[in-house]
This record gives structure tokens, sequence and C-alpha cells, in this order.
């Protein structure tokens, strides 16, 4: 498959067409998958990384100066081996002291907000997508700016439903949120 090819698949991709990501899906999952557990994961943790891996690459597929070299399942696959490879280091605490002694000069108190401002991001973005395809219009339209009657005009719902559609997202998407293992980890760093 040419790149030519697989722009089909990016505009898919950054469209949400779930034709294009079920297909994607079903392409990439089994390889990702067996990373995972040859490198001691569990199925569930492969979802996971698929998921995140998906996020992000659909954030860079929103910038306009995205490029890439080699294939998208090229990319897509090294993607979900870093992400891979840093929930192991967190897990297992694998850092060497000369890693640490090397970064420590580097991890001012600027960049680690700014790293876990990032962690932040991915996060929400994790669990915004898992949210149906109508809360994530209402929320995209919510952080947008638009007023309850624009939204209502645009989703066709009544105002008044629009509104409680807007509150029951938001309530399941924090729910979500409080729920997550990583979320309670960046609650704790930011708190010292």
């Amino acid at each position: 498959m040419t790149r030519k090819d697989e722009k089909p698949i990016l505009e898919g991709i950054a469209s949400g067409d779930s034709t294009v990501l079920k297909a994607f899906y079903q392409r990439n999952l089994g390889g990702i998958q067996h990373h995972v557990l040859q490198n001691s994961g569990h199925t569930e943790d492969a979802e996971d990384v698929f998921q995140d891996a998906l996020v992000f690459l659909y954030q860079k597929l929103q910038e306009d100066s995205f490029e890439i070299q080699c294939s998208i399942h090229t990319y897509f696959y090294a993607i979900c081996k870093n992400i891979w490879r840093n929930r192991l280091r967190k897990k297992y605490r694998i850092v060497s002291r000369e890693a640490l002694l090397e970064t420590e000069d580097v991890l001012t108190p600027t960049v680690l907000e700014s790293l876990q401002e990032q962690e932040r991001k991915q996060l929400f973005q994790a669990y915004f997508f898992k949210l149906t395809i109508k809360c994530r219009e209402i929320l995209a339209l919510v952080f947008e700016g638009k007023s309850m009657r624009e939204i209502s005009k645009i989703t066709r719902f009544s105002e008044g439903y629009a509104r409680k559609k807007k509150f029951d997202c938001k309530k399941k998407l924090l729910e979500m949120l409080e729920s997550s293992p990583s979320y309670q980890e960046l609650k704790n760093a930011s708190s010292k």
C-alpha cells in the first residue's frame, strides 16, 4: 500500500469515520496485542494502548504540519510501542540512576508541569472518545463556546433537552475520569 493509498485512512481517522476506524482497528489491533502480551501486558492493556495511540494519532492529524515518512500502520505501531514502554516504566519504576541524574537538570518545574498538562490532556481525550457520538458533539460545541440556543439548533434538540444532555455527558465524562487510576496519579502529583 502506497502512502497515496493511505490518504483515505488518514482522512477517515481525522474525521472519525466509523467504517475507517473499524477497519483500522481490525488491521492493527492484533499486532499491538502481540507486542503488549509479549512484554508483560494483558489484552485489556493492549486495548487501552490502542485507544491512547489512536487519540494521539487523531491529535497529530489535526496539525497542518503533520507528515510521516513511513506507512500509517508502521507509524501507529511505533506510537503503541512507545506508549507501552512508558507505561511499563511507570508501572515498574524502571529508572536507572544515570537516567535520573541526566534528567534532574532538564526537568525544571515548568517542564514537569508541561508534562503533567500533556498527560491530563491525553487522559481527557481518551475518555472523551469513549463517550457516545452525540455526547462528543454536544461537549465539543460547549467547548467552542456555543450557547445552549445554538447547540439546540445544531443538534435539533429542544433547548431544555440539550441542557440536560450536556449535564449528563459532562457527568459521565467526569465519572470516567475520576475512576481512572491515571487521574488519581495526576491529581496526587499536582498536589505535591
